[in-house]
């Protein structure tokens, strides 16, 4: 089996006024056809900086990142935009919805854009929010808005969905809500799946569950049966 994304020597420094910040320090990683990967660690630990250079945001200063076979390390502006319009959907802590727009019309923001996307409808119903498709964000709770924000990464069809503190702002039986749309978007669409958090309890989602300290992955383990988002202790 290939990785769908692969990291091999990886670093990623900053310039700052206090001099140089090296975020990530030597990082190998493979992400498997399918995989759901909880990355735990404190603040400045490198999980957002390591989100950013798997969704092409971001380039590393050494080392090498391949989506399949794609060079990303080295890609021009053009072939990371279309690398992260055709294969990588994103889930933030905040939901950047447009007000001025229904739950249903910021998912087909996406499905415009995408080559064989979900209709919106079918995208909003995977995260349990058909009835609401006609709903503008005010009148949505804040659970309501980030699985909005899930429909619209996954409509796309995804290979990757990268989610980065996507419960933060939100209580525990909201976020639980969000952990199984997560889930369920992972089981069925077979996305690779990388979600970051400070909360421990969520590594009990993982197949995969990977811990990070001064930019450097310092643990890994495998649990041996998934968890359900609503069995989870916060």
């Amino acid at each position: 089996m290939v990785p769908v994304l692969r990291m091999e020597g990886v670093t990623r420094s900053y310039r700052t006024g206090a001099g140089e910040v090296r975020a990530l320090d030597g990082v190998d990683l493979a992400l498997w056809p399918g995989e759901f990967v909880v990355l735990l660690g404190p603040s400045g630990s490198g999980k957002s900086t390591l989100l950013n250079l798997l969704g092409g945001l971001d380039a590393p200063t050494t080392g090498g990142i391949w989506y399949r076979d794609h060079d990303l390390a080295h890609g021009d502006d053009a072939s990371l935009t279309r690398y992260r319009r055709e294969h990588v959907g994103f889930v933030f802590q905040f939901f950047n919805l447009l007000p001025s727009l229904t739950a249903e019309e910021n998912v087909a923001l996406v499905t415009e854009i995408a080559r064989a996307p979900l209709a919106p409808r079918d995208a909003l119903a995977l995260v349990g929010l058909a009835e609401r498709a006609s709903h503008f964000p005010s009148q949505l709770s804040g659970g309501e808005q980030q699985r909005v924000a899930i429909a619209r990464a996954v409509a796309k069809r995804p290979d990757v969905l990268l989610c980065d503190e996507p419960t933060g702002s939100l209580d525990a039986q909201t976020g639980r809500l969000v952990l199984e749309a997560i889930d369920r978007v992972n089981r069925e669409l077979r996305a690779v799946t990388a979600v970051i958090t400070h909360n421990a309890a969520i590594a009990a989602l993982g197949d995969r569950v990977l811990r990070m300290s001064s930019g450097r992955i310092v643990d890994e383990h495998r649990n041996a049966v998934r968890a359900s988002a609503g069995t989870l202790a916060w």
